[in-house]
């Protein structure tokens, strides 16, 4: 494999781990827990693994010797930095516990488990990928762990490998598929651990024992550097207004953290949307005033954030789109053979009074992608929906009614981004290498430990990472009950931008004053070599959300 000098001088980073995970540590046990919602109705889907309790390492001063385990490892969903380093740090893990570990890397995603698609990673193949970015190491995939043959078949392959444990490195959805997966696991007493890791770029995945989801530092800074450069340009040129569309479709928390980073002239958070009860067309407005105040001081240029989700958020448009999953879960045979035009037509039939009126008052292009363009588990995807788009425009029309009523004098030209794929695969910052080697060190330590249905937990995470904590939290306390698709299912519960959190005050108490001013600031590309407050600084927000604790 043919590698820059960049990766070269990178592959010889050697993560920091906290000084617990050092040596050999034991687990220390917490009070038992609770799901963070609906505790009756997860309790009687989980009898074998709700209300396990906390667990920290602590060093163990009589350590005995250890057993060889043989482990199994998932890439599970989208891509984030510092996947790979989950994996070394596993693979680093189970050494120690015992040289005659083997880790085994399941292909694809969690498919590669239940069509017994593997390979076994040795040493010589994971140091080809220590501190890299992507999942290119084994692949990942989206298919989704949820019947008893799909956890038979894996069975199957685990008992044929000697495989002791699995590891799911993956987000909400895939962390709740390891929830099931460990119950029915310990069901049966198959004497198969489940652990999981916290993966997602969007950083939905969080609460007080999971602090942040690996990937979010890195793919922010990645998509705040080209935010700048583009804020550089755009303070140059002074013609142009760019709306720039970040991934994070069930919450704003990229959003906040690059506007935290950059300073731009306008950022939509979608909490606040809903919250507020806000229309399109009031979002619309929003826009609009401040493109028109800065026109006053001659200022016709300036930047627009504006999560992937938003949408969604819109009050109305969620009732909608509500109702549409529904429409189409209960409707699948019936629909499934129709053409686009009978679709519509079925669907503008059965949706009620509101709904209806609410998807008549849309652009016909953005009522059509609502209704027509699903996943594959039928939900609106949300993603294709060129929101960057739909709001330039508005805001274009809007400015000319205001220039009719004299209410506006200035010029708007305007220039559209999407940046999502582009930090999914980046090589981890220091930060983020760090953390996922630690996570996957410390998930090690958990499968020593005989626990299963449990998070990899490191914790601490604002201090220097030899002090960062470590230990695990049952997936179980993670969960509620959400309806998906028709039904009501348990699921881990996303984590939302908190519109009383320090990040989202912090920037709510700045706005004004960068929407008039041009305060731009470039953070510049990820630095992995130089002083600590260049390479090792943690994301912002999690520097606010620790202030005072």
């Amino acid at each position: 494999m043919k590698k820059s000098p960049l990766q070269k001088a990178r592959a010889a980073y050697q993560p920091k781990l906290p000084i617990v995970l050092t040596g050999a540590v034991k687990a220390i046990e917490g009070k038992p827990t609770q799901s963070v919602a609906n505790q009756a109705e997860i309790q009687a889907l989980f009898p074998n693994t709700y209300g396990l309790p906390e667990l920290k390492f602590e060093k163990n001063p009589a350590p005995t010797a250890g057993k060889p385990v043989n482990v199994g490892v998932i890439l599970s969903g989208g891509q984030a930095p510092g996947g790979h380093n989950v994996i070394c740090g596993l693979f680093d893990g189970i050494k120690k516990i015992h040289r005659d570990s083997r880790l085994f890397g399941f292909l694809m995603g969690p498919g590669g488990l239940v069509d017994h698609k593997y390979i076994e990673l040795t040493s010589a193949i994971i140091n080809e990928y220590r501190n890299t970015g992507g999942f290119d190491i084994i692949g990942s995939g989206r298919t989704k762990l949820e019947t008893k043959d799909q956890f038979d078949s894996g069975l199957e392959i685990c008992k044929e490998l000697g495989i002791n444990a699995l590891v799911i490195i993956g987000g909400d959805d895939s962390n709740t598929n390891a929830a099931v997966l460990a119950e029915y696991y310990k069901s049966i007493n198959a004497g198969v651990q489940v652990i999981g890791c916290p993966k997602t770029i969007d950083g939905d995945l969080k609460n007080e024992c999971i602090e942040t989801s690996f990937g979010f530092d890195t793919a922010t800074k990645v998509y705040s550097e080209v935010i700048g450069n583009i804020q550089r340009d755009c303070n140059s040129a002074k013609k142009y207004w760019h709306f720039i569309k970040l991934m994070g479709r069930s919450a704003s928390h990229i959003a906040l953290e690059c506007a935290l980073q950059t300073q731009p002239n306008v950022c939509i958070i979608s909490e606040e949307v809903e919250a507020k009860d806000m229309t399109l067309d009031q979002v619309v407005d929003y826009i609009a005033n401040i493109v028109a105040q800065r026109a006053k001081y001659g200022n016709n240029f300036g930047t627009v954030l504006i999560p992937e989700g938003l949408i969604e958020f819109i009050p109305a448009i969620k009732k909608l789109i509500a109702e549409l999953n529904n429409i189409l879960a209960i409707n699948a045979a019936e629909t499934a053979g129709l053409s686009s035009a009978q679709l519509e037509e079925f669907i503008l039939s059965h949706l009620n009074e509101e709904n209806a009126a609410t998807i008549k008052s849309l652009p016909t292009t953005v009522a059509r992608q609502l209704m027509l363009d699903r996943d594959p588990h039928g939900n609106v995807q949300v993603s294709l929906i060129e929101t960057e788009k739909l709001l330039s425009e508005m805001v274009g029309k809007r400015l000319a009614e205001m220039q009719a009523a004299g209410q506006y004098d200035g010029k708007y030209s305007t220039l559209h981004h999407f940046f999502g794929y582009e930090g999914r695969c980046a090589d981890p910052s220091n930060f983020d290498a760090d953390y996922c080697y630690a996570l996957g060190f410390n998930a090690a330590c958990l499968i020593n430990a005989g626990v299963t249905g449990y998070m990899s937990s490191i914790r601490n995470l604002v201090k220097p990472a030899v002090q960062w904590i470590a230990g695990g939290i049952p997936i179980t306390m993670m969960m509620n009950i959400e309806h998906r698709n028709g039904a009501d299912k348990p699921v881990i519960q996303k984590a939302l931008v908190r519109l009383d959190g320090a990040p989202f005050k912090k920037f709510a108490a700045q706005r004004d004053d960068w929407a008039m001013n041009t305060c731009y600031i470039y953070p510049g590309p990820i630095q992995y070599f130089g002083p600590s407050e260049v390479c090792d600084q943690p994301s912002l927000t999690l520097r606010y959300e620790h202030q005072g604790k």
